[in-house]
Parts: C-alpha cells; structure tokens; sequence
C-alpha cells in the first residue's frame, strides 16, 4: 500500500495539472449552429422553451416525441396499442423538411380530425407546399443583421431578431381563406405567421424559428413575440417533436442522446468529471474500511409558494412598472375571451360587446364597462396604481356576476 501510494497521489497531481494547463490554453469560442435541439444550451437551442413548455399548458401533458410522427400518431390512435390516444396540438420547431412523406400524412390526418399542427421553420416539406398551396419566398439582408417580427392581431410590434441574413416569407399562399397573423420586416413588410383551416383543424406555419430560441428568449423583451404566438395554440394536450433533432441510425431506430453527453463536450466540466472519477478511487481505496454510516437528518420540505408570490409582488411593487402590469392582464383577459367564447378580440367595438353578453350571459352595462376602460387604457401612454386597481376590480366584477 504504501508503494501503491505515491503513485496515486501522482496520477492525481497529473490529471489536475493536464486539467488547468489545457482549460488555459484553449479559448472558448461561442457554437451558434442552429441545432433547435430541446436539451441544448447554446444559443440556437431551444432549451428554455422546452423548460417553460409544462408552465405554458401547465393544465395539460406535454409529451416529447423521439419517433417520426406516422409510427407515433398511427400508435396513439383509436383502438391501437398506445397507452393514450394523441389529441390536442403537435409542435415542430425546425428540421421539418426531415420529415418522410408517410410523416406529413399522419400529420395532415391528425388536423384533419379536429387538431391542431404547429410548424416553425424555414421551408417545409413539398408535400406541405404542395397540399396547402403554398410558396416560401427569401429577402435578404442587405442593411443590418436586423428584421422586426409583428403579430397582427396582438400587441406585439417590432420585436427584433438580430444575426439573420434575411427573412423567409410566405411569397404564395390562399389569402381569402388563410388568415395571416404576423409579419417580418426588413426592406418592407411581408408575411410570416398564417392560420390555415384544414378539415376540422387548424394549421399554424410560421418561417422564423430562431424566435423560439435560448438567445432571443432571454435577451431583452423577445419572449414576448414567442408567448403571443403560442397563445394561438389550444389549451389542449401537446406534442413536442424531437425526433429531427437527435441521431438515428441507418435502420431508423432513434436513439436518446446520453444527459452526461453535452458535459462531456465542454472541455472544463470533462476534465472535472474525469478529475472527480479519479479523487472518488482514492477515496474508496483509503476509506475501504467499513464504517458507521451517519445518520443524515431529513428535514421536511417547505412550502415556499407563499415567500414566491411575495418576491415576485415586492419585485413589481418596487419597480412601479405598471404599464407591464396593465398589459399583461389585458392580454390574459382577452385570451380567455377569445378561448372561453370563441371571439375575435381585436376590435373592442360595440359589436364585440353585444357578442359577449350574448355568449357570455353577463349583463350588458357589466361587459361595456371592462371593454369601455380597457379602450380608454389602450389611449394613454403613462399609467397610476389607480389604473391598475381599477381594470383588476372590472375584471374581477366581470367573472364574479
């Protein structure tokens, strides 16, 4: 044991020193491939979307799905021998034109039943272009790395998506019976985001993927752009495609990539790892005798709900932002209005109003009220608690009569 020893201690040394030398040498350089892969960090992951994706539809299942849609959707259908029956929406964020032919139908099937399919990307499969007559034009960008994403029916104006060459667009598509919900400008404004009826379902395209991003997600008030569009989506189960975004084999089989893999790929926490693996051995070696393991003390869970909600109201108190506040609640209360009676929300006119207190059963001097202050909201540029208090106390009456 006591030859044994020095070596350890030196093969250890060995490791650290390799460690710290070679972490010194090699500069860190930034991956901005665009990989959409849900269990990625880097900038064209889309990892936070992912994260954020069971808060978003936190009163249904979010399901990943690691097979190609036809094998997975034909699985989960009626009298098949999946452990449910796939309803509510499907959602591809890039690398659909990976799609087989057998894919699309599935999908165009899954619509055609009365759900919902949700493509962001760059061009589609031919079969998609080809079913839904469509055609995806390019603008290059010739200024700036800028364009600016709008969404038409909500308050969202003038996002930016900086680092793009150019815009993909819709340069061909049915405008009397597609609705268009968005728009990119570079040069001039063109059409990036449709809503297309098919069969009983709906079909949402969408040509700019990099807004779903860890980069744009995080970086100033993006994730704006990236909520409204998906406040388009039923509050219904959904599926989240993965199987364009990890490696298959040549016989089709998907394989989940390792969760150590991507660790292992960052030089720091590799030579960690392996540094760690060989302080663990040594442990084991010079504590090989058996001893009394301590009792650990386990101490309950706390319930930390309630200090939650008072950081985050103590965070809005403190900023005073209450222009943030009064938008946001506006948009929550016309997102429910338009899921729990089906309205179009974006003209708050008379007409809007007797269509409300028709579906809506409230009295109709209840619903001009909230309607009329949130017009009168929408006019002024600076806003009080007072506003703020006023506009949660007509919502509150609205749902409480």
């Amino acid at each position: 044991m006591k030859k044994v020893l020095p070596i350890l201690i030196l093969i250890a040394i060995l490791v650290v020193t390799a460690s710290i030398f070679i972490g010194i040498k090699r500069t860190k350089t930034i991956d901005w491939e665009e990989s959409f892969n849900e269990k990625s960090n880097k900038p064209y992951g889309v990892s936070v979307l992912y994260k954020e994706l069971p808060k978003l539809f936190k009163n249904n299942k979010v399901r990943t799905v690691y097979h190609q849609p036809a094998s997975y959707l034909k699985a989960h259908a009626e009298n098949s021998f999946g452990d449910h029956v796939a309803e509510g929406s499907f959602m591809i964020i890039g690398n659909s034109n990976y799609l087989e032919d057998e894919s699309v139908d599935e999908l165009l099937n899954f619509v055609n039943s009365g759900h919902t399919l949700f493509i962001s990307d760059y061009n589609y499969h031919q079969k998609i272009h080809d079913t839904l007559g469509i055609d995806i034009g390019f603008i290059e960008n010739k200024n700036d790395s800028i364009s600016y994403q709008s969404l038409k029916y909500l308050d969202v104006k003038n996002i930016k998506i900086d680092r793009n060459n150019g815009d993909c667009y819709f340069s061909r598509f049915d405008s009397i019976n597609y609705k268009v919900l968005g728009h990119s400008k570079i040069d001039y404004k063109h059409v990036n985001f449709l809503e297309i009826p098919f069969g009983d379902g709906l079909i949402y395209l969408h040509t700019e993927p990099k807004a779903f991003t860890n980069y744009n997600l995080l970086k100033d008030n993006r994730y704006e752009y990236a909520q409204g569009i998906l406040s388009y989506l039923p509050e219904k189960d959904l599926y989240f495609d993965s199987y364009t975004k990890i490696q298959t084999g040549y016989d089709g089989h998907v394989e989940k990539e390792s969760n150590l893999s991507w660790f292992l790929e960052q030089l720091s926490f590799r030579w960690a790892w392996y540094t760690a693996i060989v302080f663990g051995i040594l442990f084991m070696i010079f504590n090989a005798k058996r001893r009394q393991r301590i009792i650990k003390i386990i101490k309950p869970l706390q319930n930390t709900t309630v200090g939650f909600v008072k950081t985050v109201s103590n965070l809005y108190f403190e900023t005073q932002d209450h222009k943030n506040l009064i938008n946001k609640k506006i948009m929550y209360f016309l997102e429910k209005i338009r899921t729990d009676y089906n309205i179009d929300t974006a003209i708050l006119d008379d007409s809007f109003i007797e269509k409300l207190t028709s579906k809506s059963t409230k009295k109709k001097e209840d619903v001009k009220k909230v309607i009329d202050f949130i017009n009168w909201l929408r006019t002024k540029n600076e806003f009080f608690e007072d506003n703020l208090i006023k506009l949660n106390r007509h919502i509150e009456s609205f749902y409480s009569k």
